[in-house]
């Protein structure tokens, strides 16, 4: 199975980056619209240039957002996207030592980007490199107190340092916690689709083991049969005849058994595997609706339609990423009409063409046709959108 989450929570990644992306866009505001104030006090070209770098920094941050996808301990992007993280805070870090106005303002890009760097990393170099951060903070606004005296390290009346401070410590928290949260929704969504396939393939191991038990007999018989009469035909010809006999009764008996099994497999009420293909996808993380209408009242158009539901249950699940499926049927007509639709296919080939082994929607074709039905897919390639509409004649029609 693949690693990549699926479709089904690209929604959430979408909802937790736009929380990341605007948390940090905000932080970086309040720091901006800081450097700016800082700026029209005194009409200094440092403090124009510490508000350019900062602006640079922010977008830099914001685009850096985008790599955290790969969750806590992801590993980091090309070098070139971390050292464009990295550079513009670092200049203002570096220009704010000699920038006129509060110092902090200037010392909290190159936190920030620690902060998005860090959850990239494995745990024990995470914390080292927001310890690292964290006294590069503090030092910057120490130092810079040193070379400008304390109206660099004292916050002016109505300034923004007490609020760039509080959301500066909740960065780190906020990105993590983030991130955690992506990791719970992808592993849920592992397990919600290993369960949906682990449903199927226990169905096929029950009739596998089924069919093994009623044909491992009859072909024990048969070959030893056929190996007797294979000896006796010149010694005893009769006797040879005779296991001929017996040997073609029993594969015609195992052929019948055969038959039936199959038919006990297939022959499940119609409106039970409609729940079953609820049940199926919703397990799957698919929302799925039925609308439902009278059941047919013949077992053939019963089992057509059932083989029909069945398919495109497995073709939901093996070649899209479906968040909704849409399940109708009713009478229409002089018959009665299944329609499935579903969205997300991720395989457009395989989902529309039918396999020539007599399974898949060809050999669902020819079961319709043999009863008088008909069958007929769609996809919509501008947004994945697969319709199945399978119909079937009524009683009367059917057993004609």
């Amino acid at each position: 199975m693949s690693a990549e989450p699926a479709r089904s929570v690209t929604a959430t990644w979408l909802y937790t980056l736009a929380s990341i992306v605007f948390f940090y866009g905000f932080f970086d505001l309040i720091v901006a619209l800081a450097i700016f104030e800082s700026y029209l006090d005194t009409l200094e070209p440092l403090a124009l240039t510490a508000l350019v770098l900062q602006l640079v920094a922010t977008a830099t941050q914001l685009r850096y957002c985008w790599f955290l996808r790969v969750g806590r301990g992801g590993g980091l992007p090309r070098n070139a996207w971390t050292v464009a993280l990295v550079a513009p805070a670092a200049l203002v870090w570096i220009v704010g030592l000699a920038a006129p106005g509060p110092a902090l303002p200037t010392a909290v890009p190159l936190w920030a980007a620690a902060t998005l760097i860090a959850p990239l990393l494995p745990r024990p170099r995470r914390w080292t490199l927001l310890l690292i951060g964290l006294l590069a903070t503090i030092g910057q606004v120490a130092l810079a107190g040193w070379l400008q005296g304390t109206s660099a390290t004292r916050p002016a009346e109505g300034s923004s340092d007490w609020m760039i401070a509080f959301f500066a410590f909740l960065l780190p928290f906020m990105s993590l916690t983030s991130l955690w949260w992506w990791e719970v929704v992808v592993r849920l969504d592992r397990t919600r689709r290993t369960a949906a396939e682990l449903a199927v393939t226990q169905e096929r191991l029950r009739f596998a083991s089924d069919l093994h038990d009623i044909q491992g007999h009859h072909l024990q018989v048969i070959s030893l049969k056929s190996e007797l009469a294979e000896r006796l035909l010149e010694r005893d010809p009769a006797r040879a005849r005779e296991l001929v006999h017996e040997t073609r009764q029993i594969a015609k008996e195992a052929l019948e058994e055969t038959r039936s099994l199959v038919a006990g497999y297939r022959q499940v009420a119609f409106d039970d595997e409609l729940e079953n293909a609820r049940e199926v996808l919703a397990a799957a993380g698919a929302d799925c609706t039925l609308r439902l209408g009278p059941v047919p009242p013949d077992a053939a158009s019963q089992r057509a339609l059932g083989s029909v539901m069945r398919e495109a249950t497995t073709n939901i699940l093996r070649h899209s990423e479906a968040t909704t499926v849409t399940i109708e049927f009713a009478a229409k007509g002089a018959g009665y009409e299944l329609r499935i639709t579903n969205d997300g296919v991720t395989d457009r080939t395989a989902a529309t063409a039918g396999r020539a082994d007599g399974s898949g929607l060809a050999g669902l074709r020819e079961r319709l046709a043999a009863i008088g039905g008909a069958l007929d897919t769609s996809l919509d390639a501008s947004t994945g959108v697969f319709r199945l509409v399978a119909a079937a004649p009524v009683a009367s029609e059917a057993n004609a």
